[in-house]
């Protein structure tokens, strides 16, 4: 089952066409209002579609306590909406209650691992239900850091019993940026647990010092991502799969072509286990 992300350019067209869509992810935050335009025309579209739920402000890596309004905002949206996943990211954006407009690194230490599934464990329980954390990109590196961050991924979904939101996109990007394997990160996971993937594009920034690869959701899935992509269909089979577009946005036809291509791979490789690349 193949989605799109749900975005403000579409959603009047979603709600007067019904394109067929195989569901679709909300950003949880933007519709925490339950008296707003955009809550309300959720309500209309979750009438027809299935909704996943994915969030960016949840800081779970922060040392800050969980905000506990931001929890209630979410867990009266989950208990209405009913989604299929809920999640957030392996990442923080707070210190102080002051709120940083991205989603930083971690260190990955002991104590951030320590802190990171405490916080995922006080999440599943306040929602009452399974969470799932997405890996991130990322830019910079602590040098303090003592496990890679698939080890440190794993092990926050061994100890809390999360899922896995596995963005093939963002491996790609920070495998360049850091220089590591991807197929060694996404072996290091536990595919029993994945239990959503994102695919993306990326952008490609040129500096004096060399180049460096940002993950903007601005433009089609690249054909490297798509095989990462296939190879993990053909090893472990389908799991609910999200073309995100975020910046640039197209036409909501050029997303559901994006769509298009990861149900052609996934009913290729069902039905014949061969695949020809987008």
């Amino acid at each position: 089952m193949v989605g799109v992300g749900l975005r403000s350019p579409h959603i009047l067209q979603i709600i007067e066409q019904r394109p067929n869509i195989g569901w679709l992810e909300i950003h949880s935050e933007n519709y925490f209002n339950p008296h707003s335009t955009a809550r309300e025309q959720l309500r209309e579209i979750a009438n027809h579609y299935p909704i996943s739920c994915h969030g960016i402000g949840l800081s779970l890596g922060s040392a800050d306590p969980l905000d506990k309004q931001h929890l209630k905002h979410l867990k009266h949206l989950v208990d209405e909406v009913n989604p299929i996943a809920v999640s957030d990211h392996l990442s923080w954006s707070s210190v102080d209650g002051q709120y940083f407009n991205d989603l930083l690194p971690l260190p990955y230490t002991e104590e951030a691992l320590a802190n990171f599934c405490h916080k995922v464990e006080q999440v599943q329980d306040y929602l009452g239900r399974e969470f799932l954390v997405e890996n991130p990109s990322s830019y910079l590196s602590f040098r303090h850091s003592a496990i890679p961050e698939w080890e440190f991924l794993h092990e926050v979904q061994q100890r809390t019993g999360c899922g896995l939101l596995l963005d093939f996109n963002n491996i790609y990007v920070s495998s360049f940026n850091h220089g590591f394997d991807c197929q060694q990160y996404i072996s290091a996971l536990n595919p029993a647990a994945v239990k959503e993937i994102h695919l993306a594009g990326f952008t490609v920034k040129e500096f004096e010092q060399g180049e460096i690869w940002i993950d903007t959701h601005s433009r089609p899935v690249s054909k490297p991502v798509w095989l990462l992509y296939q190879l993990w269909i053909r090893q472990h089979g389908a799991v609910p799969t999200l073309i995100e577009w975020d910046l640039d946005i197209p036409e909501l036809d050029v997303l559901l072509a994006e769509a298009h291509k990861a149900t052609t791979i996934i009913t290729q490789e069902a039905h014949y286990g061969q695949i020809t690349l987008p």
